[in-house]
């Protein structure tokens, strides 16, 4: 591990201990640590510089409003490579919480989620996409069973 230096005002700092407190951190450099790859993975993302991800993607709809269900029903079938897994949630009388889990290459992932919070009765959407990289060592394998796969590796 590399030791640095850093200087902030001390607003700043009263800042930063009271979040590594109150987020469960055991030091600041954990904090800090976690921060950083928070902040270089959303960088990558967002330039483009990162093949793979996993996503999850969450939205809120109305389930009275079946063309809303039909068509997210529809565009998810339509993309079924994409998705890995989803969970349904009823919020009350009206309105459902679902979550989907995704994984593919990064501009489909974000294409993907898109199209779904964009449509019309959708509401409170959010994708949060996190940057992976197939390990320069893992050409792929199997277990036996003749089903080649790869494994993705987080970013940072």
């Amino acid at each position: 591990m590399e030791r640095i230096t850093i200087s902030i005002e001390p607003e700043l700092a009263t800042i930063l201990d009271e979040l590594t407190q109150r987020h469960g951190y055991a030091s600041r450099s954990e904090a800090m640590r976690d921060l950083i790859r928070g902040w270089h993975s959303q960088d990558a993302v967002q330039k483009n510089e990162t093949l793979h991800c996993v996503a999850y993607m969450g939205y809120v709809y109305n389930h009275h409003d079946r063309t809303v269900a039909e068509r997210l029903s529809h565009i998810q079938h339509d993309q079924h490579d994409l998705s890995i897994s989803s969970m349904h949630m009823h919020l009350d009388h009206d309105h459902c919480l679902e979550v989907a889990f995704l994984k593919g290459r990064t501009q489909e992932v974000r294409q993907f989620a898109h199209k779904v919070i964009a449509q019309t009765g959708v509401r409170h959407g959010q994708v949060q996409i996190l940057p992976m990289h197939r390990s320069e060592t893992d050409a792929g394998h199997d277990h036996g069973d003749g089903v080649h796969h790869a494994h993705l590796q987080p970013t940072s």
